[in-house]
């Protein structure tokens, strides 16, 4: 993890033979591809996320992640899932869903914005769990992790910002790079392939990527070699996945200084609709499974996300850089069919027989704008940038088997203008600066469905206006030790859509106005920290508490067993801890921990001293592997992941216990050269048998274990 950052203080150790890389003596080679490395290195020691021009992570003052090549690639080699390698090297971020959805995953114990090219995912108006899967992994360079609430990339951070950045060429000429895989668990219907091809281009006045992808999912099994149930917001297992990405890029003007970019992703991943869930027994200890056939009429579940973007910068306007990025995003998500309480109406069939699929459809529209100038007002050292967003957010949910309205179509416009100053003083960097939120949601008037009473619901309009102010600092000390601080706030809206659906006769409001639940989320964070990095190896740690006297926890309705949210006063804290250490030429070993604690209150207006669980805030996670580079085309990867054991609110209501588990993760690589690259991956080394955290407390046919062994044999071919 030698791209975290705070890096961490734990002790790493380890006892591997490495004699015949000892040896053996660096080719040239090996000595332009160490130079390679290095300059890499650098790269990924820079970060553009919330601030929209290269800057470097150590005058950054808050805690950043950048998980660059080598994270990615040993995740890949195991799985696809986009959220695998945030849970392996993020701390604060929760255990993968493994599922389409990304139910009971969070950062920091709170939601976070999800970008995919600085493009928002998904939309808080109707927060859907499904803005995670939205493209190839195998296209993603890099992702840029901020951690904690952040309003530089708009509303939505109230957990910080992670931005899935799409590969950029690096080589003059030509590359072409297929990609093909399996995946079993030796199962008849567990096999699964991919097949990839990625062209990159790069002259001296643009640079192109195209990229197409399919990939085909099978079932999965348990440890105890059972089907995995079917997740109940939407499963990646039994689908398919078509991924088309292109990217041109072109240089001009004196000394290439300005840049025109264009963009366009189409992905959608759909389930086969081969395989129904079949609800396991928490009292036996059976866990869901699933059994061939679909539910009679039912469609498959899919999540269907398109984008354009157009930029333009140019690096030497008015004595600064200019940055204008404009973007288009549409996002369908259709979630399996269920047959619940609040699905039926006896117009349309007798009560209790109605199935009924929900979809959500999102669009975006936006206008990003930065502009930076370096040694400002004559100050030397001193950043100014400023710009202004404008972001447009459409969203709204129906009942897709019977056209009706679920969530009224929702609108939020905003203007968000804001100003930033950073000043390198020696070894102290200060940073401060200021964001104007000002937005507008309007919904219509609208009449719930039958199980809320058909209510008619009066729509307005609701005014969302907040400064958010931020001040940090970081101190470089000598024997390259650092320490930071920064003081920030974050914006969000609350998951609009759920208390709008959930109006009825025993509501008190039924005029959109006035409804509590709507209003913002505003968080407070404060985070200290200290780092350490040496030639071959690093460290760190931060402290972090975050605040928001109207904030959001999770609960289950014990009727529908559908999330219930709750605005209540919510208060996070937590510890961070990160390392990394090169012990010789050939071995490194990396190590994480994370511990966070939730609390808000038990009745309204009462002191914090409720614990918050598994659906909002993640157990201790104890992280860390091994990679031993056993030749010059050869390394293996040894990883865990462990989730500590946790018991919380006990004999007060909310009481909840969540067991732990470890998980190991073998993968290996051999670079064939002109033949490739083979990489074997094993997820689940042990095939241990678990059940996922957010799965072991009672909610709608929630009893999920998590994948067994699973091999995977991938071939990389680039020429």
């Amino acid at each position: 993890m030698k791209h975290v950052v705070p890096v961490a203080t734990l002790t790493l150790a380890t006892a591997i033979s490495t004699a015949y890389a000892q040896e053996a003596a660096t080719p040239p080679a090996a000595a332009a591809s160490a130079a390679a490395d290095d300059k890499a290195n650098q790269l990924e020691r820079t970060i553009v996320t919330g601030t929209r021009t290269a800057k470097a992570i150590d005058k950054i003052p808050g805690a950043i992640n950048v998980v660059g090549k080598t994270e990615l690639s040993q995740t890949l080699a195991l799985t696809e899932d986009a959220t695998a390698v945030l849970s392996r090297v993020v701390p604060g971020y929760s255990e993968s869903s493994q599922a389409m959805s990304n139910t009971g995953e969070n950062l920091r114990g709170r939601i976070a914005l999800r970008l995919f090219d600085g493009v928002p995912q998904g939309s808080p108006l109707r927060e859907g769990t499904r803005n995670a899967t939205f493209t190839d992994m195998g296209l993603v360079g890099r992702i840029e992790v901020i951690n904690g609430p952040s309003a530089s990339e708009g509303i939505g951070a109230a957990g910080g910002i992670i931005n899935y950045i799409s590969r950029v060429p690096t080589k003059m000429g030509d590359e072409f790079q297929l990609v093909t895989r399996i995946t079993t668990e030796a199962k008849d219907d567990s096999t699964g392939y991919k097949v990839g091809l990625n062209w990159l281009r790069k002259t001296d006045d643009y640079d192109m990527v195209l990229s197409a992808s399919r990939i085909e999912r099978g079932i999965a099994y348990d440890g105890n070699g059972n089907r995995v149930g079917l997740n109940t917001s939407g499963s990646l297992m039994d689908s398919k996945s078509n991924n088309l990405f292109g990217k041109l890029g072109f240089d001009f003007g004196t000394d290439k200084s300005q840049r025109l970019q264009f963009s366009v992703s189409a992905f959608k991943v759909e389930g086969n609709n081969g395989y129904r869930l079949v609800e396991g027994n928490r009292d036996t200890g059976m866990t869901n499974t699933s059994e061939r056939g679909a539910v009679p009429g039912s469609k498959a579940e899919f999540n269907d996300f398109k984008q354009l973007t157009a930029s333009y910068s140019n690096a030497a306007l008015w004595g600064g850089a200019l940055q204008l990025d404009a973007y288009f995003a549409r996002q369908a998500m259709r979630y399996p069919a269920e047959d619940g309480a609040d699905r039926q109406d006896p117009l349309i069939a007798p009560l209790g027989t109605l199935w009924d699929q929900s979809e959500i459809l999102a669009k975006k529209k936006g206008l990003r704008s930065s502009w930076t100038r370096a040694d400002a007002f004559g100050v030397k050292g001193l950043e100014f940038r400023g710009g202004v967003d404008l972001t447009e957010d459409n969203a709204q949910q129906r009942l897709a088997l019977t056209d009706r309205l679920w969530v009224p179509p929702m609108i939020y416009r905003s203007v968000a203008p804001y100003t930033q100053l950073s000043w390198d003083a020696g070894p102290l960097t200060l940073s401060g600066g200021v964001r104007r939120e000002d937005g507008t949601l309007r919904v219509d008037n609208y009449t719930t469905t039958y199980y809320r009473d058909r209510i008619n619901v009066t729509g307005g309009k609701l005014d969302y206006a907040a400064t958010l102010p931020n001040i940090g600092a970081v101190l470089r000390l000598p024997e390259n030790w650092s320490v930071f601080a920064s003081l920030g706030k974050g914006f969000t809206l609350p998951n609009v859509g759920i208390p709008l659906r959930n109006i009825n006769k025993n509501s008190k409001n039924t005029n959109v106005a006035g409804i509590l639940d709507l209003q913002a989320i505003i968080v407070r964070n404060k985070e200290v920290g200290v780092n350490w990095r040496g030639k071959s190896a690093s460290f760190g740690a931060s402290v972090y508490q975050s605040y928001s006297s109207l904030g959001v926890s999770l609960s289950v309705d014990p009727v529908t067993n559908d999330f219930v949210m709750n605005r209540a006063p919510v208060q996070i804290s937590g510890f961070e801890m990160t390392g990394d250490a090169q012990l010789t030429p050939e071995i490194k070993v990396n190590a994480l921990y994370s511990r966070i604690l939730g609390k808000t209150t038990f009745v309204a207006g009462g002191p914090l001293t409720k614990r918050m669980g598994v659906n909002d805030t993640s157990p201790d996670k104890i992280g860390g592997a091994v990679t031993w580079k056993f030749m010059p085309g050869g390394d293996v990867n040894l990883g865990f992941t462990k989730l500590l054991s946790r018991d919380l609110n006990v004999g007060l209501s909310g009481e909840e216990h969540t067991r732990g588990y470890t998980l190991f993760d073998l993968g290996a690589n051999y670079d064939w050269g002109r033949y490739g690259k083979t990489t074997l991956g094993i997820e689940n080394l042990t095939n241990k048998f678990y059940v996922l955290s957010w799965s072991q407390l009672p909610g709608f046919k929630n009893y999920f274990s998590g994948r067994g062994r699973v091999f995977s044999l991938t071939q990389t071919v680039t020429f």
